[in-house]
């Protein structure tokens, strides 16, 4: 951005993932560099930055804390490709899961089938509720989901959810599920287009920003805001 530091009052950072095994294409990667190129009055004040994770588990550890530390955003907006589902999913939590059974893109598998020691599960917050909302009113179908798999967006989501409990700026966290995407026009199978989905990736990052905003206010100087990460058994 060119706009100085003292007239930025938000950072958002948004981020996607890269091809993987499977998945050659990712449209997450089309998706984080349209919602970038968003001008709007809402946003002549906020800071956005975009990043798209390796699909690897040393990449989330190793370029998460590297971002945040750089970029220090108050909000992070995640996206991940959920190729076996028709509609967008709003994560609600985390699962301290892992899957022992597929490598990930750098062919690694881990070792153990938790992420670590703590909870079995943890919550985004309060505020994804608020996110589906405003995905429904762009018009898309978009759902709740409890289960981000035991891949790398659960992953990413897991060390999110911990980084917003304890990161000195990031207030809120979220991730979105989107579907395999339709080339052009809706498809007979009624699938989402990449234009229904930067109409509903905008409508949720607008939102994102309120939420954030309010959050930012809600804090104490210096403090960092619970993300309500309670245990929540599976």
């Amino acid at each position: 951005t060119d706009r100085g530091v003292a007239e930025v009052s938000l950072r958002v950072l948004i981020t996607g993932f890269g091809p993987f095994p499977g998945a050659p294409y990712n449209p997450t990667q089309p998706l984080v560099a349209r919602l970038m190129r968003l001008r709007r009055p809402a946003l002549s004040d906020v800071e956005l930055s975009s990043h798209i994770f390796p699909v690897t588990y040393r990449a989330v550890d190793q370029e998460l804390p590297k971002l945040l530390a750089k970029l220090r955003p108050q909000a992070l907006l995640m996206f991940g490709l959920a190729g076996r589902t028709a509609h967008v999913r709003i994560e609600t939590r985390a699962r301290n899961a892992v899957t022992l059974l597929w490598p990930d893109a750098a062919q690694t598998r881990v070792r153990k089938g938790s992420i670590g020691l703590g909870p079995d599960a943890m919550m985004f917050g309060p505020h994804t509720a608020k996110l589906l909302r405003a995905a429904r009113a762009a018009g898309i179908d978009a759902r709740p989901s409890r289960d981000a798999g035991n891949y790398l967006c659960n992953y990413l989501s897991w060390r999110a959810i911990e980084a917003a409990g304890t990161d000195e700026h990031l207030k809120l966290a979220a991730f979105i599920h989107i579907p395999l995407l339709a080339r052009g026009a809706p498809s007979p199978r009624g699938r989402i287009t990449l234009e229904e989905l930067v109409d509903a990736g905008e409508a949720m990052l607008m939102e994102m920003v309120k939420q954030a905003r309010q959050a930012v206010r809600e804090t104490p100087q210096g403090g960092s805001l619970n993300v309500e990460n309670n245990p929540m058994q599976s």
